[in-house]
């Protein structure tokens, strides 16, 4: 047994370990896909959580996962998005609106003007809609997206990550399958802000090593009962 395959055994039983402890949600493993046939279909059961190992091998074996109501679990791409912010992300969320619809479905979860707001219940409304796999992924700016991040990153399934340049982007997507960006109004420019998402959009998660390392992120969600 080579040490990529021993590694990958070592992370499934860990995973499946602390499911067991804090979680009902199936698991759906590398092994799991594997046992289809290139090309087949993977019928998803109700919530089920598809590790990172798992997307690559049904990409890798152009096998679609689908959960039983016919709608694409997983998507490697997609074109409906959560925009949201606070006040101080007001005017970013609206310019960036403006730039994104025509080529994406948008879910506005607000605010809806420049009044005074509390920033964790938009971050919550924007995580939300990604958990639930309702949309592809999500955007939540505030006025340093720092707090935004944290509030996110408490929503089981959610890889929110703070990004202020290009590097950032890239690395948050192709490292970390991130799924929610968020962005500080108050720190980057308009023409950044654009110039990151875009990136961030069009950046495919790596699989490979970084899979592994996304797949004990998981593991570490479902210790603690998330």
């Amino acid at each position: 047994m080579s040490d990529e395959e021993m590694i990958r055994r070592v992370v499934a039983a860990r995973l499946r370990q602390q499911l067991g402890r804090g979680s009902s949600r199936p698991l759906i493993d590398e092994n799991a896909v594997n046992a289809i046939a290139e090309g087949g279909e993977l019928i998803l059961p109700p919530n089920a959580l598809v590790t990172p190992l798992a997307q690559q091998a049904a990409l890798d074996r152009r096998i679609r996962l689908v959960a039983a109501s016919d709608t694409p679990y997983t998507q490697m791409d997609g074109n409906t998005l959560a925009l949201g912010a606070d006040h101080g992300g007001f005017a970013l969320k609206e310019a960036l609106k403006a730039e994104l619809q025509g080529r994406y479905s948008i879910i506005d979860c607000g605010t809806n003007s420049a009044e005074s707001v509390d920033y964790p219940d938009f971050a919550l409304a924007v995580a939300e809609q990604v958990a639930s796999g309702k949309v592809w992924r999500g955007i939540m700016i505030d006025g340093a997206g720092i707090g935004s991040c944290m509030v996110a990153n408490k929503v089981p399934g959610v890889r929110a990550a703070l990004c202020y340049d290009y590097a950032t982007a890239v690395n948050s997507r192709e490292h970390n399958d991130a799924n929610v960006l968020t962005l500080g109004a108050g720190l980057i420019g308009s023409a950044l802000a654009k110039q990151i998402v875009e990136t961030w959009l069009k950046t495919p998660f790596g699989g490979g090593r970084h899979a592994k390392r996304v797949d004990k992120i998981i593991a570490v969600e479902h210790k603690y009962g998330k």
